[in-house]
């Protein structure tokens, strides 16, 4: 396994009226943070804030292309970007235990937090496709080239981990600086992971080793 410091990039925020974030997604120009009640936009290079979506929004975040998925208690919201409008409803396999989200081969991928997993789930009925472990609470989750991301946050320690998406063995890890938890993360598709807080309305772009 590799293992290596966290380089942190760039930081976001604070943002107006936000004391943390929930969830990270990215949809090829902005990024997106839940924060709660709202889902909302910025520019990643002039770290502007754009608008902001009202809808509940609790944790992780997911961009299909088309759509925003983003869980809310113990359901994923199907929300069409344009409106705001819930479309749809699944319910999340941790029944709100629920934390990071992403989208990846026409699928869902899920963290549990306190359970330690990720599930892929199917994004029109809900079901549990597949699920792999991991040994420490799992606070986010994205796909780049690939590769499956994951963050955890325990104790005072939060980490990037890159795992085998069959067997759930990590195979790189960043270490984050000490009591900078992260909650949320997304991969801009290059060489940037976006990590939000668990402590502060700020999101953390972090470089992806190559």
């Amino acid at each position: 396994m590799k293992q290596s410091t966290a380089e942190i990039l760039r930081e976001y925020g604070p943002f107006a009226d936000v004391e943390r974030v929930h969830g990270v997604s990215f949809d090829g120009n902005n990024v997106w943070f839940a924060s709660g009640e709202k889902l909302n936009a910025f520019d990643p290079e002039s770290g502007q804030n754009l608008r902001s979506i009202d809808v509940a929004a609790h944790a992780g975040t997911a961009w299909d292309g088309q759509h925003f998925f983003q869980l809310a208690n113990d359901l994923i919201q199907k929300i069409d970007p344009d409106t705001g409008q819930v479309l749809a409803t699944i319910p999340a396999p941790g029944g709100g235990g629920d934390s990071g989200l992403t989208w990846a081969e026409g699928t869902l991928w899920v963290g549990q937090y306190r359970e330690r997993k990720i599930h892929q789930v199917d994004p029109e009925t809900g079901a549990i496709l597949r699920t792999i472990e991991s040994n420490r609470f799992v606070t986010g989750v994205t796909w780049v080239e690939g590769e499956l991301w994951h963050a955890t946050w325990e104790g005072d320690q939060s980490d990037l981990r890159r795992v085998d998406p069959k067997s759930g063995k990590v195979l790189e890890k960043l270490d984050m600086p000490a009591g900078m938890g992260v909650s949320g993360l997304e991969s801009d598709g290059g060489d940037r992971l976006y990590c939000g807080s668990t402590s502060a309305g700020v999101v953390r772009a972090v470089r992806r080793p190559r």
